[in-house]
């Protein structure tokens, strides 16, 4: 799901990406809601609290919501830095590092991190964390993908599915159809495994705390072993059978 580029990449390895993913970022998402009291998946409310602090000339609330944006910036910059770094060489590989860094920032946070405030200093560095690991993950999905698929927000996944169920009304020949019903399956399986995370997440933070954070960890884990393992195979594969297809 990982490793497929450019043409290579069919509308499955798109779905497989997209609901693991999302899934992931509503876990991340409900963890940071529940542990800090605030959002670590988008960036989008954090300008509107910027604005709110700054009209209550509470400047230093202010700063640290425009710090916010700035790791979720940061994050999706270091991402796509080092996926390029890793491209040139070998390109079918260029997600494994990104991923990696993602993995040992979940399993950081959900192990040493506690429930605190977000104005103290162990607040403010969870909401840090995570927004820059879910830069990380939205940067790397949008890019593999060719920008077919965001996962750490849903305003646009929103916007883009009520415009596509109105071309259904439009939308008559068959070839455009079944790529238009197609788009809206992808959208509406990103959206609800989002919503999946979100819920589940929050049952293992009645459980688990922050160390909730380790079953997002965990599925990423698993996802690289997944992409290894099927890479392995088809390495194989072209060895005994050199015309072989992948």
């Amino acid at each position: 799901m990982f490793r497929h580029q450019g043409k290579n990449r069919t509308f499955i390895h798109n779905l497989r990406l997209a609901t693991l993913l999302s899934f992931v970022a509503g876990i991340v998402n409900i963890t940071g809601v529940l542990a800090v009291k605030t959002l670590t998946t988008n960036v989008t409310g954090h300008f509107a609290f910027f604005a709110e602090e700054v009209y209550k000339h509470d400047y230093a609330a202010a700063v640290t919501f425009f710090v916010f944006t700035l790791f979720f910036l940061m994050g999706a910059f270091t991402s796509n830095f080092l996926a390029e770094l890793v491209a040139i060489k070998k390109p079918h590989l260029l997600h494994i590092v990104p991923v990696t860094l993602e993995i040992i920032i979940l399993i950081t946070v959900g192990t040493l991190g506690i429930s605190a405030e977000l104005s103290s200093f162990e607040g403010k560095t969870i909401a840090f964390s995570l927004l820059f690991a879910m830069g990380i993950q939205n940067s790397l999905v949008t890019k593999i993908s060719q920008s077919t698929v965001r996962t750490t927000h849903l305003t646009g996944l929103f916007t883009d599915l009520g415009i596509e169920l109105s071309q259904l009304f439009f939308y008559k020949k068959s070839n455009e159809k079944k790529k238009l019903n197609a788009s809206i399956y992808l959208r509406l399986s990103i959206i609800s495994f989002f919503f999946i995370g979100c819920i589940s997440g929050g049952y293992f933070y009645s459980l688990l705390q922050i160390k909730t954070l380790l079953v997002g960890a965990f599925f990423l884990l698993i996802a690289l072993l997944y992409d290894y393992i099927r890479l392995q195979y088809y390495i194989i594969k072209r060895k005994i059978f050199p015309h072989a297809i992948n």
